[in-house]
């Protein structure tokens, strides 16, 4: 009986991975892309945004990025989080009319809970911080901008792009100042009475953690002329296409929220002409665990020659792309890891692995105001501290700094006039190693030490540009510079004792430059013991 047991359970084992292949993951990921460009093409004024990781294998037509985590959007959970202030989506918004995110969900939603709570929540506190700065300029007598007299409403016609059951259901605004401007909570019919008074409870707060964290509010309320409001568009919108309406016909500027994956089960049978294959709803999702070393990129310049490879030759036909991909950047000095092959204890396949944490390509979508991701997105200077950040790819043609911190794994070829100018230090991911970059805090911070006296122009870089680079120059901005920015050589840091609050403000400060900076909660949390030697848990 047990060895009947342990047989059926290794065959449904079997069936999952074959449901999971690598085809039938990049099938359905080229298959909810048609939807996605079908919507994109109702707006082609609004940008199109992928919100990392999951949305950027929907379309090869991004033109930025976004980060709203699901979690902060869980029940009991909600969150607005000021080191993912996304506020370029903000200004994307106001300067283009409004914008479009791509996300996708595997848990059976139509709506991943970044889509349903998460930007909602963030839509809401925007719009509060702008109507109450609003509110300080006219009473100081300066005019401010604002749209007509006339109450926001929600037309009829609307209800051609919202998805079934998505009538908004909001709160009523109780805030005092400007009636033009709304500040209402909108959420989806889905999420409960219960769960909308509970996020609606904790707006305050939000909205003055938002204001005293140093962001520029200044600035979002001079792009955006109208307030924010999310939509909801998946595969069961019903939509007529001769009474599409236009962006600028509505009282405030849209976020459209596209749910790219089908929701109408776990697993789809499909067959095509030539290939039989398994659906599967948000298979972007994850990718460590399916895409065996492909990025993004990678597919969208490869799409048809995984969909025609078929599932019997679709993983070796990855394969060869992705070694040659890996090759080719390693040739011009690139960040390139190493693939390596090893047994899995459970079943004893082979799966993929990589040899040091799996990351991102360096051309992951970033903007600054107005501006598209690529070539122009590489390296960014933390105001007037003369200190920059970027990926590692990029920092041996960096010209105009005078020294680097390399925190990569991969050795830097730098040519530099002083060898001391440059310093490796190699950091892992707390994923890797929980304690990687606490122990290496001090030497890199002695480094930057030595070199901002001098008044030199220093360099961090790590991998991707976004994590481990961005944590170490918060541990240096936090050490050795005063809350003007102003380097100090750690004087105002020994004299004081550095609260999470003030560490956040600092880590806005950052992000407000590095605007594709993307810190872990692991790494942060050992910053926070550095700073102050606390327990490492104790950073939240």
């Amino acid at each position: 009986m047990e060895d009947e047991r342990v047989s059926i359970y290794r065959a449904s084992r079997t069936i999952k991975r074959r449901e999971n292949s690598l085809y039938n993951a990049l099938r359905s990921i080229y298959e909810d892309s048609i939807f996605v460009g079908e919507i994109a093409l109702l707006w082609p004024e609004l940008p199109l945004l992928a919100n990392l990781r999951c949305g950027l294998w929907y379309s090869s037509q991004f033109e930025s990025g976004c980060y709203f985590k699901s979690t902060d959007g869980h029940t009991n959970n909600w969150s607005f989080n000021t080191s993912r202030l996304n506020l370029h989506v903000a200004l994307l918004a106001g300067q283009r009319g409004g914008c479009i995110i791509v996300d996708s969900t595997r848990k059976g939603k139509r709506f991943p809970d970044s889509m349903s709570k998460t930007i909602p929540i963030w839509t809401c506190v925007l719009n509060r911080a702008i109507k109450n700065h609003q509110i300080r300029m006219h009473g100081a007598g300066i005019q401010v901008h604002g749209v007509s007299d006339d109450r926001i409403f929600f037309p009829t016609r609307l209800s051609i792009m919202l998805d079934s059951n998505t009538y908004y259901r909001h709160t009523e605004d109780t805030g005092q100042g400007l009636p033009d401007w709304d500040c209402s909570l909108h959420l989806p019919l889905w999420v409960s009475e219960t769960e909308k008074i509970a996020i609606k409870d904790r707006l305050e707060v939000w909205t003055k953690e938002l204001e005293s964290c140093g962001a520029d509010i200044t600035s979002l309320a001079s792009s955006l002329k109208k307030p924010l409001r999310p939509l909801w568009v998946s595969q069961k919108t019903v939509i007529w296409l001769n009474e599409v309406p236009v962006c600028s016909s509505w009282d405030f500027s849209p976020i459209i929220l596209v749910s790219a994956s089908s929701s109408s089960g776990n697993f789809q049978h499909r067959t095509t002409s030539e290939f039989s294959w398994n659906y599967i709803p948000g298979a972007g999702d994850d990718e460590e665990s399916w895409a065996r070393g492909l990025s993004p990129s990678l597919f969208w310049n490869h799409v048809y020659d995984f969909i025609n490879s078929g599932p019997e030759l679709c993983n070796q036909k990855v394969a060869d792309i992705v070694e040659k991909d890996r090759v080719y950047r390693a040739q011009r000095g690139q960040n390139a890891p190493q693939i390596s092959m090893k047994p899995s204890e459970s079943s004893g396949r082979f799966s993929l692995f990589y040899a040091e944490e799996p990351k991102m390509e360096c051309d992951i979508p970033c903007v600054t105001s107005g501006a598209s991701f690529g070539d122009n997105c590489k390296i960014f200077w933390l105001g007037s501290t003369n200190l920059a950040v970027g990926a590692t790819c990029f920092a041996a043609n960096v010209s105009n700094v005078d020294c680097i911190l390399n925190c990569g794994t991969e050795v830097l070829s730098v040519s530099l006039e002083n060898p001391e100018t440059y310093l490796h230090v190699p950091i892992v991911n707390s994923k890797l190693d929980r304690f990687s970059l606490l122990r290496n805090i001090p030497t890199a911070l002695n480094f930057a030490k030595t070199n901002l006296r001098r008044g030199k122009k220093l360099l961090l870089c790590c991998n991707n540009g976004e994590d481990i680079s961005i944590c170490v120059s918060l541990a240096i901005v936090t050490s050795l510079f005063t809350d003007e920015g102003l380097f100090d050589d750690g004087k105002a840091f020994g004299q004081t004792c550095i609260t999470k609050f003030e560490m956040r403000k600092r880590l806005v400060f950052i992000c407000k430059y590095a605007i594709n900076a993307r810190p872990s909660r692991g790494n942060l949390k050992q910053v926070f013991n550095f700073i102050n030697g606390g327990s490492v848990d104790s950073f939240s």
